[in-house]
């Protein structure tokens, strides 16, 4: 048994299911979790620690962590789909000045709970309002809110990142916590990345995302000339070259993407021990590539794996990110094995925490560690009879089939429990402002 036994005269909960999958440890056939104070005591078969609440047909699982979203582009799905990077940015430029920071924040709050919704419990959102951090806030969602950035100098953290701290400073808690995001090197100067560094908080920022991303900044050529008037000068180098040039890189730093990384730049990446969010649909939907993952993960680089955001990608969902994951590092390597769908689910849930530093207390299933976690039934697919859980819940999970959601030990999500039909509704009327006047090609 692992962790203590639990007492009967202390208020312990305890859930069960046909299995619990630690990740840092083997699958629990008919396993089950105590939990005490929102901290798990002991993970172990149901024979030692009781069945309490039984889930059948049911894997229990650690809480995804999704290290790189935006909540407040949940109803963007869709806009612009298939255009060239300007033009697409264009779209998006255009469209969100239809709206109003009341729509953001409901569009946000629609976030929060797809994340839960789909079995994630944690986030690293890159938000340009603050309203990510409302949301996690109201929703239960444990997060680090980057505040994102622009600029040519400094004064970005005047115009941007204190406004917007100031609007949201009271959703900030030891559960949802302050981050700052200089968006990309093509959008803050090297002084503002200096500026964010030196307030001393995670940042998070993207890096290496396209080719033309890369043009643009060794040279001021390709397709991004016509957003010349929104970049910032090329810097003759890549990104990744500049900051760690200048001593901008370090195990603070989250970088989104990678996809463009060449093996030098993951060298400067593990050196200064850099996280990487890996975001396979939205690189794919993009048409900016595959990113190199076996490489960066063999080079020690704490990976993992996230979604994005529905601007770009269809959906906060895990489950169809872990498979586009896997298909593209087995397409990309050429080799069946190039990723399995226990290291999938490990960079989908531990792989997380490791890159937003919260590995301590979230990512698996351990005595010690925060009840952060996700029910998932697999009744209704061709997986049951189980052979192995974790492929089942690789191959098989989608958020329709998350039972219950937890964080710290609490029911954030329950299927067939409080439908939010108010938060839906205001995400959807925000997202028909999105659209007025919109062309059906747009």
């Amino acid at each position: 048994m692992a962790g203590r036994e639990p007492k009967a005269a202390r208020d312990v909960r305890v859930l069960s299911a046909d299995w619990v999958v630690p990740v840092e440890g083997p699958p629990i056939r008919d396993g089950a979790i105590a939990i005490e104070d929102g901290v798990i005591v002991a993970v172990a078969a149901a024979t030692e620690i009781g069945e309490g609440e039984r889930y059948r047909g049911a894997v229990i699982l650690p809480g995804f962590v999704n290290a790189h979203s935006h909540l407040e582009y949940a109803v963007y799905g869709g806009f612009g789909d298939g255009l060239e990077f300007p033009a697409w940015i264009g779209v998006h430029i255009e469209r969100k000045q239809r709206i109003d920071i009341e729509d953001v924040d409901a569009i946000a709050r629609l976030g929060a709970f797809e994340c839960l919704r789909s079995g994630i419990t944690a986030v690293g959102d890159c938000s340009f309002s603050g309203s990510a951090a409302i949301a996690a806030a109201e929703l239960g969602l444990r997060a680090i809110v980057y505040l994102e950035v622009f600029g040519a100098d400094a004064s970005g953290i005047d115009s941007f990142f204190h406004p917007n701290r100031e609007r949201v400073a009271e959703a900030f808690s030891e559960r949802v916590r302050l981050g700052i995001s200089p968006h990309a090197p093509y959008t803050c100067s090297l002084d503002l990345y200096r500026a964010c560094a030196e307030l001393g908080l995670p940042i998070a920022t993207h890096l290496a995302e396209s080719v033309a991303e890369t043009t643009w900044l060794r040279d001021g050529t390709g397709p991004w000339t016509a957003l010349g008037d929104m970049l910032r000068p090329p810097l003759g180098t890549t990104g990744i070259r500049a900051l760690a040039e200048e001593g901008l890189l370090g195990p603070h730093v989250l970088a989104a993407h990678c996809v463009q990384a060449d093996e030098e730049e993951i060298e400067l990446l593990a050196a200064n021990d850099v996280a990487v969010a890996h975001c396979p649909r939205s690189n794919a939907i993009l048409g900016c590539g595959v990113a190199p993952l076996s490489a960066l993960r063999d080079a020690g680089i704490r990976v993992c794996i996230a979604t994005d955001s529905p601007a770009s990608t269809p959906s906060f969902d895990m489950f169809d990110e872990m498979r586009a994951a896997i298909a593209g590092a087995r397409a990309r390597e050429r080799r069946p094995d190039a990723l399995t769908a226990s290291e999938a689910l490990e960079l989908a849930t531990l792989g997380g925490a490791r890159a937003l530093g919260w590995d301590a207390q979230l990512g698996s299933l351990a005595p010690g560690k925060s009840a952060d976690l996700t029910v998932l039934s697999l009744a209704a697919t061709p997986f049951i009879p189980w052979e192995d859980p974790v492929t089942a819940t690789v191959l098989g999970g989608s958020p329709q089939h998350v039972v219950a959601t937890l964080v710290s030990g609490d029911t954030r999500y329950e299927k067939g429990g409080k439908t939010w039909l108010e938060l839906i509704d205001a995400a959807r009327g925000a997202r028909s402002r999105l659209l007025s006047h919109a062309s059906p090609t747009s």
